[in-house]
């Protein structure tokens, strides 16, 4: 089994895809993360970068994969019914979410989604498996293959589930949609991300815009920063870009974080690392 671990970011966008010439060295997808472990592979939400990911696997078939969702707004989820695979009857996904196990569970949004009178094909016209699972953010669970997952509530309208995913000795979190309570650090995303290779944190404002926006659920690379420090996590990647920062503001943004934080970058479509 090997034991290669890698990271590729197929969205970085919050709330709305934005691509064009203005958006190009960042990208302009929504929220999608490939992680492959071993020969596992593992995505991190299905937001409009998973399109790309399934034309790259459209002939990779027969799939065995796991998607694990921070929750189920649209920026998060569009990209489901685009995502090829779904449409190879060999494969086979398990799709989970931890907001959703006391509000009638996942399934039921995923088929409202899909609805007729949103998209032509209902969840249930897919060729490949696709099955669902609900838990309670805060729980702990192995995905097979020396992959552990351990997850967290965190602070957003609806709610939302961060994961830490460990393999081989290595960690991955992922704290998507988030906001914070200034001068009060988030205890369950302090645990979650205690010691980590590579914390992937919602940076998606500036600390002017999140001052008149406390309560949109979203955080700033400030506060990652932070919270990474007091953690003693190794690596920041900023992510859930606002569709509103063009590559010049993300260069200032990422220009200031650089210089406050060792360790600190800003995710771009396409961009691989390795814990």
């Amino acid at each position: 089994m090997s034991d290669s671990f890698e990271v590729r970011f197929r969205g970085v966008r919050g709330s709305i895809a934005c691509p064009g010439p203005a958006t190009l060295r960042y990208g302009g997808n929504t929220a999608c993360i490939e992680l492959r472990c071993g020969e596992r592979l593992v995505v991190l939400d299905a937001g409009t970068g998973i399109r790309g990911l399934g034309t790259d696997l459209v002939d990779a078939g027969p799939l065995e994969a796991d998607i694990l969702l921070s929750h189920t707004h649209l920026d998060h989820v569009l990209g489901l019914p685009f995502f090829a695979p779904l449409f190879d009857a060999r494969n086979r996904f398990t799709v989970r979410a931890g907001h959703l196990a006391t509000r009638g569970g996942l399934r039921p949004v995923l088929e409202r989604m899909l609805s007729p009178e949103l998209f032509p094909l209902p969840l249930e016209g897919f060729a490949a498996e696709l099955g669902c699972i609900d838990f309670r953010a805060g729980a702990a669970f192995a995905l097979g293959g020396g992959i552990y997952v351990r997850t967290a509530p965190l602070d957003h309208p609806g709610g939302a589930t961060g994961y830490r995913i460990e393999y081989s000795g290595r960690s991955v979190c992922y704290v998507s949609d988030t906001g914070h309570k200034p001068g009060a650090p988030n205890r369950d995303i302090l645990g979650l991300i205690e010691g980590a290779d590579i914390v992937i944190y919602d940076a998606m404002f500036t600390e002017e815009e999140f001052a008149r926006r406390p309560d949109w659920g979203h955080s700033t690379w400030n506060e990652g920063a932070r919270l990474c420090e007091a953690a003693g996590a190794d690596r920041l990647v900023l992510f859930h870009h606002d569709p509103r920062h063009d590559d010049a503001a993300m260069d200032r943004l990422v220009t200031d974080a650089a210089a406050c934080q060792v360790g600190v970058e800003a995710a771009r479509e396409g961009m691989v690392l390795s814990p």
